[in-house]
């Protein structure tokens, strides 16, 4: 008997396990399934196969392989993003950098770390430290989340309001182009003139120009000693005055907020109740405490706050098990939403812009989702904001995305008219693709594909993302 004749994409992969004898290369649907998706959970997982290079060189010939072949290939680090940008569904190869993930190198002049980028964020943190320094990039999902990720989205997280996203942070950059080319941007200086700056062109590009393999980071000094404040507030208005008040009385590290209906889930989920009574919003705030000055700076803007009626509770921590408590309050929410499916956007607007957008998007959701429990929190401090509709129980999959994207083009509307941008820090991917217009204009679209040709010629490179 003829055995049967194997599909060119198998073909193609049986010749890359051959080239490549120490590649791991994963087929079980097991695997397919667990590497082909994100945290979006909206599109069933249908990679041809995972690849898990363990150097550079290897990372290289498989990307040189993916263009002799036509084989997309999509990069994949942690798999924590919520647009769509890690899904592979339509058989392409994933490429995993999770073996990649070990500290290269500390240069205490210079105060950069070198890892690869497979490494865990909660690594980073933990290699800084050990040499008195700090990597401040921060947020709930630091122990899965990978710095090729980060990088990858320009992630921020919760102390942006202090240290800025991870560009700020990106000393240099070791990036494979789609055609399988090294390249090394900037080299880790801090003053570099000489053209265009590609390490920034590659950060937050979603993996559309190049798979970031290794980073520069630049390290800081620990902060002083801090205090974490929980905050009650009465309404919508006093969220803005209270982050003026305590943004001009202090040196704050982050100012987070959240609705009393997410208080509610992240209760249901584990965490303690910090203050007592209901209230519709709250805020976690984190500020320099170093000396007795400052501490009294505090409390004078606390006290200030309740006299304005703008402030109708609060709490500060008075040990590390304390302030741990408070922030899980705030750290906790994605986590106990997940159970509920929820439809996220991720927006951006200037702070300045914020409360007349506010009060438009509030009347807009209460309208469009009268039997949608809507979930609110964020960065306030930096603009950022994260709405989250919960799927009603028996409400099918399809049907619940189909009546929230209606909305999300509402949405995406009001924040062209707000100057705003339809994701902050989780990328477009595949869920906010069709919005990049509110964002972005024509003219820059077809720079960015023109961009894109460039870097990766034969658009092997996470295709069908971002554009």
């Amino acid at each position: 008997m003829t055995a049967p004749a194997q599909s060119p994409k198998v073909a193609a992969l049986a010749e890359l396990a051959a080239r490549l004898p120490g590649l791991r290369l994963l087929t079980a649907p097991a695997d397919l399934e667990h590497y082909g998706r994100d945290w979006t959970r909206r599109w069933t997982p249908a990679p041809l196969a995972i690849a898990l290079p363990a150097t550079v060189e290897e990372a290289q010939a498989v990307l040189r392989w993916a263009n002799e072949h036509g084989v997309a290939v999509v990069p994949s680090g942690g798999r924590t993003g919520l647009s769509g940008g890690a899904v592979a569904a339509q058989g392409e190869l994933v490429l995993s950098l999770e073996r990649m993930n070990r500290v290269l190198g500390f240069d205490p002049i210079d105060r950069t770390l070198t890892v690869q980028a497979g490494i865990a964020l909660q690594a980073v943190h933990d290699a800084a430290r050990s040499h008195g320094l700090i990597y401040p990039v921060d947020f709930a999902a630091r122990g899965s989340c990978s710095i090729g990720g980060n990088i990858a989205t320009n992630a921020g997280g919760i102390r942006v309001i202090r240290y800025g996203n991870t560009r700020e942070w990106i000393a240099g950059l070791k990036v494979i182009a789609g055609n399988g080319e090294l390249l090394e941007l900037n080299r880790g200086l801090i003053k570099n003139s000489s053209g265009y700056d590609l390490r920034h062109l590659t950060i937050g590009s979603e993996g559309t120009l190049g798979i970031v393999v290794e980073a520069t980071l630049r390290l800081a000094e620990p902060p002083p000693p801090s205090q974490v404040m929980l905050l009650a507030l009465p309404d919508m208005a006093a969220l803005m005055q209270v982050f003026a008040l305590f943004r001009a009385r202090l040196k704050l590290q982050a100012f987070e907020f959240f609705t009393d209906i997410a208080l509610r889930h992240v209760l249901a989920h584990g965490a303690q109740r910090a203050l007592d009574g209901e209230h519709p919003f709250y805020v976690v705030t984190e500020f320099d405490a170093a000396d007795e000055a400052a501490q009294d700076a505090a409390l004078a803007a606390f006290e200030h706050g309740v006299n304005e009626g703008w402030i109708a509770d609060g709490a500060i921590a008075q040990s590390e098990a304390q302030a741990a408590a408070l922030w899980r309050l705030r750290e906790g929410i994605t986590e106990s939403l997940a159970p509920h499916k929820p439809y996220k956007n991720d927006i951006s607007l200037r702070i300045g812009a914020l409360p007349a957008f506010l009060d438009e998007i509030q009347a807009l959701l209460g309208d469009a989702y009268p039997h949608f429990e809507v979930v609110w929190f964020g960065h306030i401090g930096d603009g950022n904001l994260h709405i989250n509709v919960l799927k009603p129980e028996g409400l099918a999959d399809a049907e619940f995305i189909a009546q929230c994207e209606q909305v999300t083009k509402l949405l995406a509307a009001a924040l062209q008219r707000h100057g705003g941008s339809i994701s902050a820090e989780h990328g477009i991917g595949l869920v906010k693709k069709p919005y990049l217009e509110s964002t972005r204009s024509a003219a820059e679209i077809a720079l960015m594909r023109g961009v894109k040709q460039v870097f990766d010629p034969n658009g092997i490179l996470n295709p069908g993302k971002l554009f």
